[in-house]
This record gives C-alpha cells, sequence and structure tokens, in this order.
C-alpha cells in the first residue's frame, strides 16, 4: 500500500499549499464561531467530512489525540473546549502541514497544544495518555484500519472515548476502485462498510460502538467531478465507542 500513502501525501500537501479544494466547513456542522476563532488560513484548508469536536463533548482538562491532524483545525477548537488544563495532541504525516499547523499554533499563542510527525497506523504516544480520541476524515485513508483502531485503543485510557467522522460504505467497492490509488486520495477507495468499521473497533476492544449517518449536505474530500456524484455508496458519518474501564 505504498502507493496508497504516496497519493494520500502528495494530495494533502497540495492542500496545505492552497492548490486543492474540499467542502466548506459549514457544511460539515462547523459554526460561525468555530470559524472565527481559528485563522481563516487553518479553516480554508481544512479537509473533512463532519464536526468532530462537537460530537465528542470535550470537557475542562481533558487529553486529546487527532489522528491525521492536517492544518490544526480541530486541534485549535479541541483546546479551547479543553482550556490551558487540558491538551491536545495532532499526529499527521504529510511534512507541510505539520509546518504549517506549528506555526499557526505559535502565532496564536496555544501552548497546550503539540503537533507530532507520525503515522495513524503507528502512533507516537504512549499508552493509556490521551482521554479521547478524534479524526476527521482520515482512518478511511488508512490501508491498515485494524492497526488504526488497534492504536486508538493502546492510547486511550480506560473510560477514554473514540470519536471521529469518517466516510463509510453502504457495500463492499469494486475491487477496481479499492486498488486505485487516486481514489484513496479522494476520501473514496477507502471506504468500508459500516459492519466491517465496528466489527473492527470491537476487536480492538471497543464497546457501545455507534454510528450516526451525516444528516446535511453530503460532503467528500473528493475530486472535481465530487465522490458522491461518481461514488453514491460513499457516505459521511459520525463514529463513537467507548473503551472499557476494565
Amino acid at each position: 500500500m505504498t502507493d496508497v500513502k504516496t497519493a494520500v501525501r502528495e494530495r494533502y500537501a497540495r492542500k496545505a499549499d492552497g492548490k486543492d479544494c474540499c467542502g466548506s466547513p459549514e457544511s460539515l456542522g462547523y459554526t460561525r464561531a468555530d470559524l472565527e476563532s481559528v485563522p481563516a488560513d487553518v479553516s480554508q484548508a481544512s479537509l473533512g467530512c463532519g464536526s468532530p469536536v462537537h460530537a465528542a463533548e470535550l470537557k475542562e482538562g481533558e487529553r486529546v489525540l487527532d489522528l491525521g491532524s492536517g492544518a490544526g483545525f480541530d486541534v485549535f477548537l479541541a483546546s479551547r473546549a479543553v482550556g490551558a488544563s487540558g491538551h491536545v495532541f495532532g499526529v499527521d504525516f504529510t511534512p507541510e502541514m505539520l509546518a504549517r499547523s506549528r506555526r499557526s499554533a505559535a502565532e496564536q499563542g496555544l501552548d497546550q497544544v503539540t503537533f507530532l510527525e507520525g503515522d495513524i497506523e503507528s502512533v507516537p504516544l504512549p499508552e493509556s495518555s490521551v482521554d479521547v480520541v478524534i479524526s476527521n476524515c482520515v482512518i478511511n485513508l488508512a490501508p491498515d484500519k485494524s492497526r488504526v483502531f488497534a492504536e486508538a485503543a493502546r492510547v486511550l485510557v480506560p473510560g477514554g472515548r473514540f470519536v471521529v467522522a469518517d466516510m463509510l460504505a453502504t457495500e463492499r467497492l469494486p475491487e477496481a476502485l479499492v486498488s486505485d490509488a487516486k481514489s484513496w486520495g479522494e476520501c473514496i477507495a477507502g471506504a468500508i462498510p459500516r459492519e466491517d468499521y465496528v466489527a473492527g473497533l470491537r476487536r480492538a476492544g471497543f464497546d457501545d460502538v455507534e454510528v450516526e449517518r451525516f444528516a446535511g449536505e453530503e460532503p467528500c474530500c473528493g475530486s472535481d467531478a465530487g465522490c458522491c456524484a461518481t461514488q453514491p455508496t460513499v457516505y459521511s458519518a459520525t463514529i463513537r465507542a467507548w473503551k472499557p474501564r476494565i
């Protein structure tokens, strides 16, 4: 799956340079206050399919991990929710996005955020180090989702929660599409059926898995043609799960 990761990295690098486009944050459930609380260039660089920060109902003092943090939009929103006593980690494997997010954090004077270079299939954080794992339209891009789910379970404290926005499919996608690296980068080919996603989380040790289909406009991190138009079985959803306390 090297070609898949290369395609994803190249696409996100273009986005960091302002050379790509995606759905507007407003269409994904973000409020005007959200957009005004972060620099405009950060919100404009957001590649998402929902608003996991709102869905996670973060509390002051919590430690949060954003898988595939990109330009830092959700990290910055989460940092305001957890306050100075909390901390938010962002993990991304795109150097251009990391440079942008770190620069923006410094400009905003946010001491309670840390951006780490790494792969979401191998998170550079110790066991039981965060209370909440969030992600926005990124896990579908991972070739080995079982590793992502296992890593999320590993870094969460007992009783911690997993709240992500992601792309799902109503049925297994055709092999010709799944083998197309470009379609992976457009958040299409990596989408898996709801039942497979839920089963993967449960195998990783999560309980009480909930899947809520996105009720608004059908947003995609897609191509000019629009992935929802070309692949109607792909849709966005909010997925919640909990790590058992014992």
